[in-house]
């Protein structure tokens, strides 16, 4: 008996993107030649491994691609690994402010004739062995014919759209104390006073609906056997701010600040609960509810100057600094 499929919500493209960037990535340059042997070549991070025997490796291209004709009648293809100090090379190549992307870039032809760069991490060189349309990409399937090494240098990554190693000197700067609690701070209230009042401006009532959740799982996670929990509600607090601002690129300066937030909380900071600072949280979400974005931001305001005067006290005692994420 054939039972009938469930109704399922159209899936939002934007969101699809943006949960797709919580696939850590490498990033590669991949190149080939036209039909009268000029070099070109474009950022991607669709690089994947198909087959050990024979070897077989992928990469998709969009069908919107001004390269896409020349990679259809090319009969070859390379495929460059970024190191992370390489970056620099990666947006040079998805640029499309830049014609001649080559331009004042080391690379030589491959026993292929192919461009490789020089100083990747490694590099293959493939004969076209098949391609297919899907959706708004095709997919390019290539043999790998000759492969080299490189640099000894860690590889680039992309991850929730931004290299991986910023996340990652971020991470040492905290570890270090090389951030100081006065900047935070001052980077808090800035960026998520911008945010607040995006929010007013822009966020739907689910969306504050999703950080009234955060809010409520912040109390419920109040015990000492409780930080790890109490941490991730408390990233989700903000990062449900910023996504019902509505602006990308605030959107990913927001996830730096969450990444220095959780290693703060995790590996710097002792943290204890702070029961009198939640009516501050439920005046954010009460003023956005409202529409009252100066009223938010006030409030939030209020809890970084309240959690930082303790703070002061208890650096006093203990010698270490306190958090504004209490």
């Amino acid at each position: 008996m054939s039972h009938p499929m469930p109704q399922t919500e159209p899936i939002d493209p934007k969101l699809f993107r943006q949960l797709l960037g919580c696939f850590p990535t490498g990033v590669a340059i991949i190149t080939t030649h036209t039909a009268d042997g000029k070099p070109v070549g474009l950022t991607c991070n669709s690089f994947s491994s198909v087959s050990l025997e024979p070897p077989l490796v992928l990469f998709s291209l969009r069908k919107a691609s001004s390269l896409l004709g020349t990679f259809v009648e090319a009969d070859t293809f390379a495929i460059n690994i970024l190191s992370q100090s390489q970056d620099q090379l990666s947006g040079r190549f998805a640029s499309s402010r830049i014609a001649d992307k080559f331009e004042g870039v080391a690379w030589r032809a491959g026993p292929l004739g192919t461009p490789l760069i020089e100083d990747c991490l490694a590099s293959f060189e493939c004969r076209v062995h098949a391609r297919h349309e899907a959706g708004d990409h095709d997919i390019f399937i290539g043999e790998v014919k000759h492969m080299s090494t490189g640099s000894a240098d860690h590889a680039l990554v992309f991850y929730k759209g931004a290299y991986m190693m910023l996340a990652e000197s971020l991470r040492k700067l905290v570890l270090e104390g090389q951030l100081g609690t006065v900047d935070i701070d001052e980077a808090y209230r800035a960026l998520y006073g911008k945010l607040l009042r995006l929010a007013c401006e822009r966020g739907s009532g689910e969306e504050v609906d999703a950080i009234e959740a955060a809010v409520d799982e912040i109390e419920r996670h109040q015990g000492a056997d409780a930080l790890p929990l109490r941490i991730e509600a408390t990233a989700r607090f903000f990062s449900s701010i910023a996504s019902a601002g509505h602006n990308e690129a605030l959107r990913l300066m927001a996830q730096t600040m969450t990444s220095v937030l959780r290693e703060r909380m995790t590996h710097v900071i002792p943290m204890r609960p702070r029961p009198d600072v939640f009516p501050l949280r439920r005046k954010v979400v009460h003023c956005l509810r409202m529409r009252d974005a100066e009223g938010a931001v006030d409030a939030l305001d209020e809890l970084i100057t309240m959690l930082r005067k303790d703070g002061a006290a208890r650096l006093d005692e203990a010698a270490v600094p306190v958090p504004i994420e209490g």
